[in-house]
């Protein structure tokens, strides 16, 4: 008998990680995030990252587990969420994955990731001279349906994904394999307008709690202008405005990624009571 995962997922500022800690609780479960930022260290205020007290002592894995500096893969994501499934498994609990990156989630409920494509250089610097709009057009060109879910100002993963396709044609769709686990996966949506007043809030919020002093730490430490903006801090003058639209187009591709998945039991995060539809 294949043993039962728990999976919340859904677009940022749903409260996926507070639903997470009460079914945990309810379950008697430990918490793995699929968060492909909350897993560097230092990146705390700009992620939304749960502090120990929203914690409420559930244990959460995966999360400041590696250096900024540093590179961290899907493959190797899969790797160590595995690992703590099988430890979670052993201890007699139940894993409650949590997170809003759907490649994450997907490599662990679907068994899949993409193929290694090592790094071209020389095909790096040619398009690093390209503007972000140039990079979509060439990636569209190559692979128009990778061209629908990327971020179109994003350059770095414009040109991950340009290579990619080059070296296979195209970036190809996950080969899936049978599962291990019986995964139960609950979506969280909030209406749009709902939604967008979260993000609001939660914007003016991290700028209050001091996100540009993190982001000043997180150079001073070494990281490079190019890597933050890999992370998604790509504005020369963050303002809550940039950072609330760029964070609204983020939402949008999230819900572009789940909409494909026709296992989410999808439930409207407004509503009271909502543990109880579960």
């Amino acid at each position: 008998m294949r043993k039962k995962i728990i999976v919340i997922l859904g677009q940022t500022a749903t409260g996926k990680s507070n639903l997470a800690v009460k079914i945990a609780k309810k379950v008697n479960g430990e918490i793995i995030s699929a968060d492909s930022r909350q897993v560097y260290k230092g990146l705390d205020i700009g992620t939304g990252k749960i502090s120990k007290k929203e914690m409420k002592r559930i244990p959460h894995h995966l999360l400041n587990v590696v250096n900024p500096k540093k590179k961290f893969t899907v493959v190797d994501y899969k790797i160590l969420a595995e690992e703590k499934i099988k430890e979670i498994i052993k201890r007699g609990k139940i894993p409650v994955i949590c997170g809003g990156a759907g490649f994450y989630i997907d490599t662990i409920t679907k068994g899949s990731v993409f193929p290694e494509v090592p790094p071209n250089i020389k095909l790096r610097r040619e398009l690093t001279k390209k503007s972000a709009i140039a990079l979509f057009l060439v990636l569209k060109k190559l692979d128009s349906s990778r061209a629908k879910n990327i971020d179109k100002n994003n350059k770095v993963r414009l040109i991950r994904a340009i290579e990619i396709a080059k070296a296979l044609g195209k970036v190809p769709k996950i080969t899936e394999v049978k599962p291990m686990y019986k995964f139960t996966k609950i979506g969280l949506y909030l209406p749009h307008n709902k939604l967008k007043k979260k993000i609001e809030q939660r914007v003016r919020k991290m700028f209050q709690d001091g996100l540009l002093n993190e982001i000043k730490k997180l150079k001073k430490s070494g990281v490079s202008s190019k890597r933050l903006k890999e992370f998604g801090f790509e504005y020369d003058n963050p303002t809550p405005e940039k950072v609330i639209k760029e964070t609204l187009k983020y939402a949008k591709r999230q819900m572009t990624w789940f909409k494909r998945d026709k296992e989410i039991k999808w439930l409207d995060a407004s509503k009271a009571g909502i543990i109880k539809e579960l």
